[in-house]
């Protein structure tokens, strides 16, 4: 079985749809074959500071390229939020043009200042999951009992969450 990178995207500044758009072109070059893109979704925000505007939320599932680490790739996605207009965070979860996490990395699992894969918080949030599970319904992460669809169904119901 091959490994497959899945990436969560938000924008809520500039123009988010633009921005979304951007990264998934960009995801191309990191990928050895076509990215699957999710819809795109509105959002209201999540523990973010007062008065954030509504988020433009996607997934996207990669197939990285032989070398690539979650460490490299952490990086390389960066340097697309930073392209994007991305500044140095001020606020946890302030507003910013683009921001892209890794969800998960193929089988591995990761623990560091600098990255935690799969994503802590993940399976918490319908706007990662509701893109995710168009792409990856059956998945399941590395040290998950559930599946995608399976974490989407165990949520509460959202309906700040609108596919656009």
């Amino acid at each position: 079985m091959s490994k497959v990178a899945y990436i969560a995207l938000g924008s809520n500044l500039g123009d988010p749809i633009a921005h979304i758009q951007f990264a998934f072109k960009e995801l191309e070059t990191l990928s050895q074959t076509p990215v699957r893109q999710s819809s795109i979704w509105r959002s209201t925000p999540v523990d973010c500071p007062p008065g954030s505007p509504d988020f433009i939320n996607a997934a996207a599932a990669i197939k990285p390229l032989t070398e690539e680490t979650p460490e490299t790739l952490l990086g390389k996605l960066q340097a697309l939020e930073i392209n994007a207009g991305r500044q140095p965070k001020v606020v946890m979860n302030e507003p910013r043009p683009l921001d892209l996490d890794i969800i998960a990395f193929g089988a591995e699992q990761r623990s560091s200042a600098e990255l935690t894969i799969p994503h802590p918080r993940f399976h918490e949030r319908s706007f990662v999951l509701k893109p995710l599970a168009e792409i990856a319904p059956g998945v399941v992460f590395p040290g998950h009992i559930q599946s995608i669809a399976e974490m989407l169904d165990a949520l509460a119901p959202n309906d700040t969450l609108i596919r656009l």
